[in-house]
């Protein structure tokens, strides 16, 4: 007996949704329905305030993990699915699996992954995923298997998005973990404001595409094309096979 085909939710709503401060979750794995979120408040990271520890700064010098972009983007959401001892029931479902994966495909959503030095390729010491568009990148969930793999990919999401030109980089719900890294928690209203302020001037006449159905400028804010600069900036400078000693100096310079 086949599993019955999950529905995704149309890629053209739900880029809609997040351009107008809404998301979806799922109560259970399982559950075929979604429920569309608008918070009171809001978990935002300031791209020049991200918090780097002595210990972070030294793991990214040290090039412990190594760092790619959607090179495994089913893998890292279904790491960021799976069941964590004392967590509850994960929101993440069939269903939203399905439409991120769609965006992905479409050039929407994007993933940061980490993997051991060396073994790019093989199990995933870690990794986020999120949405993208405009000068907007919407941050979905991390996981870790290996310490402070999810910081490391955090601080090459926040290096790219700021290379790529971003502006607001949303984390939806504050958490004790957001906070030590330099999330701050703003109303619903202050987001709604920054998150059209961000997309004003795309909109405007920048090239922003009309919907998923071709890439555009709408489809990539500049996160893969700001990931491949950094590659290129350490390349120049020398540091083909260390990029992390790079994203450390840039991120400790303004944290």
């Amino acid at each position: 007996m086949h599993a019955p085909t999950v529905q995704p939710i149309d890629p053209a709503l739900l880029l809609r949704a997040y351009r107008a401060g809404v998301f979806p979750m799922a109560d259970a794995r399982d559950d075929p329905e979604v429920f569309w979120v608008e918070p009171r408040t809001r978990a935002i990271l300031p791209l020049d305030g991200m918090r780097v520890s002595s210990s972070l700064a030294r793991t990214l010098r040290r090039g412990r993990l190594e760092v790619t972009c959607n090179a495994a983007f089913d893998a890292v959401i279904a790491a960021c699915a799976q069941a964590v001892p004392g967590r509850h029931e994960t929101w993440i479902s069939g269903r939203i699996a399905a439409s991120y994966r769609t965006l992905n495909r479409l050039g929407y959503a994007h993933s940061i992954e980490c993997w051991r030095a060396g073994d790019i390729g093989g199990t995933l010491a870690g990794g986020l995923y999120g949405v993208g568009f405009d000068r907007v990148f919407c941050g979905e969930s991390m996981f870790s298997r290996e310490r402070d793999a999810s910081k490391v990919a955090l601080a090459w999401l926040v290096a790219a998005l700021r290379r790529g030109g971003a502006e607001l980089l949303d984390c939806q719900f504050m958490t004790d973990h957001l906070a030590s890294l330099g999330a701050i928690e703003i109303d619903q209203d202050e987001y709604l404001a920054r998150l059209g302020a961000a997309q004003a001037g795309v909109v405007a006449g920048e090239g922003a595409a009309a919907g998923p159905d071709g890439p555009g400028a709408g489809a990539g804010l500049g996160l893969t094309a700001g990931f491949a600069a950094l590659l290129a900036d350490a390349a120049a400078l020398g540091l083909a096979s260390s990029p992390g000693k790079l994203i450390a100096q840039s991120l400790t310079q303004t944290s």
